[in-house]
């Protein structure tokens, strides 16, 4: 992947505003349990930061996916939605909702045709919060303590069928194609919290001393930090590729599977094995490793579990 002066730009621009409108917040907001979304967003939205591969008409800057890499049984989703005149009637829940509790909207999947296809009877429907008939919970996770997460029930909601996004009952079509682009995502991010942990216990490990002499100086220690930084340097590869392949409008969907099983794994045994390197300091809730550890534990489940990134390998290579 080539990255042009216009990646780098943009890329500084959002180093910026992440230094200085969220990075000096994050211990504030970890010990709140939220982060304050509606700030934060109007910051990013402000700057241009949301909706970057978005059509302009939209509020995008019409850039391509490139620019924005700085559940899983999604057939057997049960919400429905009904045709009631001019409006949608809306019956269910939501689980794992991220931001759910601050959100003003949500994207909803839900069925919308009797079929009994799962992929022929989805919709994707514009579902404003707080309307009647929604109520939400918020729930209380090991990891992401600033993330707030939320259930979310739908007891007879009507929403404007108007609210509808492109052809009704073609939803999980979508649905899938967005799936590309948030694994990708996610895979990118975790990139950057990796080897940030590498980081922080190659300056830990310096400074540590046991038996007279410093714990990096053990060749274990070393030669296992290598590995890691080595195994990141092959997920990024993978993840450039992928990312070239996708904003040529190639489809993506077995190379950002590998990308988020080889990042799901990664995102296991990198933060735990630099935790060991910290001894009991590691176990400390104050030191940002032990919040890397917890906060990395869902990158190997949210985006769809290691195991189902394999399943989609497999039947795109013809074993199923």
């Amino acid at each position: 992947m080539q990255w042009s002066h216009e990646h780098l730009e943009l890329k500084r621009t959002t180093k910026r505003i992440v230094d200085e409108h969220v990075n000096p917040f994050v211990d504030e907001w970890e010990d709140a349990g939220q982060f304050p979304a509606h700030q934060v967003m109007k910051v990013l939205g402000d700057a241009g930061l949301l909706g970057i591969s978005r059509p302009e008409a939209y509020g995008g800057l019409a850039l391509d996916y490139s620019y924005e890499i700085a559940g899983s049984d999604v057939a057997n989703v049960k919400t429905y939605a009904r045709c009631d005149g001019d409006d949608y009637v809306i019956s269910g829940s939501k689980m794992w909702t991220t931001n759910g509790i601050q959100a003003d909207w949500m994207c909803l999947l839900a069925n919308t045709s009797q079929d009994n296809a799962p992929h022929r009877n989805k919709s994707l429907i514009v579902l404003p919060l707080n309307l009647p008939g929604v109520t939400r919970h918020k729930l209380k996770k090991l990891g992401l303590h600033s993330s707030d997460t939320a259930q979310i029930f739908f007891d007879d909601v009507r929403v404007p069928a108007r609210h509808l996004i492109g052809e009704e009952n073609k939803g999980f079509g979508y649905q899938m194609g967005q799936f590309q682009e948030e694994r990708l995502y996610v895979v990118a991010r975790s990139i950057g919290l990796m080897e940030d942990a590498i980081a922080d216990t190659i300056d830990y490990v310096r400074e540590r001393k046991a038996f007279g002499r410093s714990i990096i100086e053990n060749q274990f220690v070393h030669f296992k930090l290598a590995e890691m930084q080595t195994e990141i340097e092959a997920l990024r590869a993978l993840l450039h590729k992928a990312v070239e392949a996708y904003a040529a409008g190639e489809d993506v969907t077995t190379l950002a599977s590998m990308a988020k099983y080889k990042m799901g794994r990664l995102a296991e045994w990198i933060p735990g094995e630099c935790l060991r390197f910290w001894g009991g300091q590691g176990f400390m809730h104050e030191n940002r490793i032990s919040r890397t550890y917890r906060d990395m534990k869902l990158a190997a489940i949210g985006g769809g579990a290691n195991e189902v990134m394999l399943q989609v390998i497999a039947k795109k290579m013809g074993i199923l």
